[in-house]
C-alpha cells in the first residue's frame, strides 16, 4: 500500500533540479508518493513550525530550533565551501555601523540571520523580509545593509551594492568545515522506517540528477522567476556538490558545530543527550 506524504522544497534552482526526478516519477520512492508544496525557504521554515510538511527542506537555523519534532536526513541539503550569505551595502558602508544599524535578513529562521547573530555576537538588528527584496531595498537606501542568499550572490553588483562580509568565508575561516545552509528534514513522528525511506529516495533523485543534468532544465526554468540562464547554471553548480548526496563526516561535523555554536550564544536552543541526527 502506499504512503502519501507531503514534501515541501523550495522554487531555487538547486532545489527544482535535484528533485526533478522524485517529483517526475524517474525513480522508485520505495511505496511512497508525494505531495509537493513548493515556497519560499523561510516560507517552508514557518509550515515547519507548526508541523504543517511531513518531509521538507529547511533552513538548518530552523532545524536548531526543531530538533525535538524534525530529523535532519543526510540526503538532499544544500552545504559547502565558498557558498554562504554575502552582507552587502551601498558603497561608502562604515564597517563599523554593522552592528548598530537595521539589517535586512531573508526570514530571522534562516541560517543567514543566524550566521550574522554569530558574526556580530547576537548585537544584530535584524528585519526580515522576502530574500528577493533585500538587494532593491538596500540599493533604494530603506536599509543600510542586507544579508543576501542564492543567486544575489552573483547580482547584487547589478543594483549598485558592494560586498562587506562573506559570512561563508568567514564561518570557513573560524571552523575549518563546510557553510551548512538548508537541509531536508522529516517528521520523527513518522518512525525510522519512513525516514529510511524517504531518505533512499531523495538520494536518488539526487543521483538521477548528476546523472541527467539536462532533463531537469524545463522544470528549473518554469520556477526560475525569469533568472537568466547563466545565473541558474551558477546556482546549480555552486549549491549542488557531493554534500548534496550525502553530508558525510564533514557535512555533519559543520552541521553540529552550528548548533553548539547557535546554542553557546542563546540563538538556538540547547537540547540536552542531542544526538547527532
Amino acid at each position: 500500500m502506499t504512503r502519501t506524504l507531503s514534501l515541501g522544497y523550495s522554487t531555487c534552482p538547486n532545489d527544482t533540479f535535484l528533485f526533478h526526478a522524485l517529483a517526475h516519477g524517474k525513480i522508485d520512492c520505495r511505496g511512497l508518493a508525494f505531495e509537493i508544496r513548493l515556497a519560499d525557504v523561510e516560507q517552508l521554515n514557518r509550515y515547519a513550525e507548526v508541523g504543517r510538511l511531513d518531509v521538507t527542506k529547511l533552513s538548518f537555523a530552523a532545524i536548531g530550533h526543531l530538533r525535538e519534532r524534525y530529523a535532519l536526513l543526510e540526503s538532499g541539503a544544500a552545504l559547502g565551501r565558498g557558498c554562504g550569505p554575502l552582507v552587502v551595502a551601498k558603497p561608502g558602508f562604515d564597517l563599523s555601523r554593522l552592528g548598530r544599524a537595521p539589517i535586512a535578513v531573508p526570514g530571522m529562521r534562516t541560517t543567514a540571520a543566524m550566521l550574522l547573530g554569530l558574526y556580530l555576537s547576537g548585537t544584530a538588528a535584524c528585519i526580515p523580509m522576502n530574500f528577493d527584496r533585500i538587494m532593491p531595498a538596500v540599493s533604494r537606501g530603506e536599509y543600510e545593509a542586507g544579508v543576501i542568499i542564492h543567486e544575489g550572490r552573483f547580482t547584487f553588483q547589478d543594483y549598485g551594492l558592494v560586498q562587506l562580509v562573506d559570512l561563508g568565508r568567514w564561518w570557513e575561516a573560524e571552523t575549518g568545515l563546510p557553510i551548512p545552509l538548508g537541509g531536508i528534514a522529516v517528521r520523527r513522528d513518522l518512525g525510522p522506517d519512513i525516514a529510511r525511506r524517504v531518505e533512499a529516495a531523495i538520494r536518488d533523485s539526487v543521483a538521477y540528477a548528476f546523472d541527467h543534468p539536462e532533463e531537469s532544465s524545463a522544470y528549473v526554468r518554469a520556477h526560475a522567476r525569469e533568472m537568466a540562464p547563466d545565473v541558474i547554471r551558477q546556482h546549480i553548480a555552486l549549491y549542488v556538490n557531493p554534500f548534496t548526496l550525502d553530508l558525510g563526516e564533514d557535512g555533519l561535523a559543520a552541521v553540529d558545530a552550528l548548533f553548539r555554536r547557535g546554542e553557546a550564544v542563546g540563538l538556538l536552543p540547547a537540547i540536552p543527550g542531542r544526538a547527532e541526527d
